[in-house]
């Protein structure tokens, strides 16, 4: 039987008492929507300039990837912070310092990102070169960047703040806030690259304006004072407890964006010497279809933050673990599925993004490679999370960063060396492997530990009440 999905409506306090089957459902399903229909910019973007402008249009594309995860970086690293933050402030009954956490995170999106806007338009065109652009495609890149760049302000304002919605008790209405944004995007892209004639340049525009739309949605819901946090009187100064903390927390999922920047510098500068433009637009379609798996697990996980970060601030480790094991049980099964198809049908995955027949050859050979192991990814993604949402800073961030900069780069460097083109594509599934296994060692280690703080709770309410009798 179905369940009925329902909005929490700001009822915070159910994350406490609630089913967390029930409660992984109604934040999950919600989040996990989102996050499909965000990432529709992408695939949306990609199918209509892969079909509309060409091949070397989709490697131009391919190309901002690491330019846009760097903006995508200070994004999460706020985003993810505050959410997190607000969750554990909710949990021990705080809501002022939520409210605090909500406020400062608004005011370091916009510091942040006039600074890294202005250092990218004044640097653009040296770091597509250095990104893996080459003469054919870099006025492709450019001209998407350039249109792109001043949107980013906006997009980091709407993705930051809708994870913050999420985390107060409105999964239902931080989903309905992406399908607006999605829902424009849909209809704007076509009408500017086709009917406007704007080719790259419409993409981008369609991008920025749908954006805008979502963005105004989502902070409408934060001046609205009937909402469970709202922006309040003093809620922007920045205080410096509270930016260390939401920096600290968002720091592991902001170093996985940073890091993905060099690695695609890496691969696009790989794949452009051993394989040219063909293997760069290749892995551009690659990277958009893990990318729609991995959101997906994004989604889950966002849908677990704030109840294990609930739970964890109200001291209900029971209700984590299971939380936990609940996520790990659904992302593995999300990603399993998915890399089976992508195995079994890689001929149809980059048909739908391009007609060129040797561009499809090419990534039908680079999924049925990279895509070996990608099974254990949802796995990484929902315990990177995990640590996040309990505030656990470092293990975070080395989870983060074990897969794209302890694995993956020597194995670039190696494989590479060794098998050329095809080295590029074995590096993939090794580092997801590696990474796997210290995954697991650091979340036995971790539950260790928690089962102890749980004993010692136990024995504390014990003495509390022989002391009362």
């Amino acid at each position: 039987m179905t369940k009925e999905l329902t909005d929490t409506s700001g009822d915070i306090n159910r994350l406490g008492t609630g089913k967390i089957g029930r409660l992984l459902w109604d934040y999950s399903i919600p989040a996990v929507v989102g996050m499909l229909v965000m990432s529709l910019y992408n695939v949306i973007d990609r199918i209509f300039i892969g079909q509309g402008v060409g091949t070397d249009a989709i490697t131009g594309l391919t190309i901002t990837f690491p330019v846009m995860n760097i903006s995508a970086a200070i994004g999460v690293l706020i985003g993810a912070g505050s959410s997190a933050r607000v969750s554990i402030m909710l949990g021990a009954k705080n809501k002022r310092g939520a409210e605090m956490a909500l406020g400062n995170s608004l005011t370091l999106i916009i510091v942040n990102a006039c600074i890294y806007i202005t250092v990218m338009w004044i640097f653009l065109d040296w770091i597509l070169m250095k990104f893996g652009a080459s003469e054919a495609t870099l006025p492709y890149a450019r001209d998407f960047m350039r249109f792109i760049l001043p949107g980013m302000l906006v997009m980091n304002i709407g993705f930051s703040l809708n994870n913050v919605m999420r985390a107060s008790g409105y999964p239902v209405k931080a989903m309905t806030s992406m399908f607006i944004g999605a829902g424009c995007n849909l209809i704007l892209d076509p009408l500017f690259i086709f009917v406007f004639d704007l080719g790259i340049k419409g993409a981008a525009l369609a991008t920025v304006i749908s954006m805008s739309i979502f963005t105004i949605y989502v902070l409408a819901h934060f001046i609205d004072k009937k909402s469970t946090l709202h922006f309040t009187s003093g809620c922007f100064r920045l205080k410096t407890e509270i930016v260390l903390a939401i920096i600290g927390i968002g720091a592991a999922p902001a170093m996985v964006n940073l890091a993905s920047c060099f690695i695609n510098a890496i691969v696009n500068n790989s794949l452009l010497r051993f394989g040219g433009d063909n293997a760069v637009a290749a892995a551009g379609i690659y990277t958009t279809f893990t990318s729609l798996i991995c959101m997906t697990v994004v989604g889950i996980c966002q849908g677990m933050q704030p109840i294990v970060g609930y739970n964890y601030g109200a001291g209900n480790y029971h209700r984590l673990k299971r939380a936990y094991w609940l996520t790990v049980c659904c992302a593995t099964i999300i990603v399993s599925v998915s890399a089976t198809f992508g195995l079994s049908l890689p001929n149809l995955i980059g048909r739908a993004f391009t007609t060129d027949r040797g561009l499809i050859d090419v990534t039908s050979h680079g999924l049925s490679i990279a895509l070996l192991c990608f099974f254990v990814v949802g796995f990484q993604i929902v315990s990177t999370t995990f640590f996040q949402s309990i505030g656990k800073v470092g293990q975070s961030i080395f989870l983060s960063l074990a897969r794209q900069v302890l694995f993956l780069i020597p194995l670039l460097l190696l494989m590479t060396h060794l098998y050329q083109l095809d080295g590029v594509w074995m590096s993939f599934p090794i580092s997801d492997a590696l990474a796997t296994l210290v995954t697991a060692i650091m979340i036995a280690y971790q539950f260790k530990k928690i089962d102890k703080m749980a004993y010692s709770d136990v024995n504390l309410n014990k003495i509390e009440k022989n002391q009362l009798k």
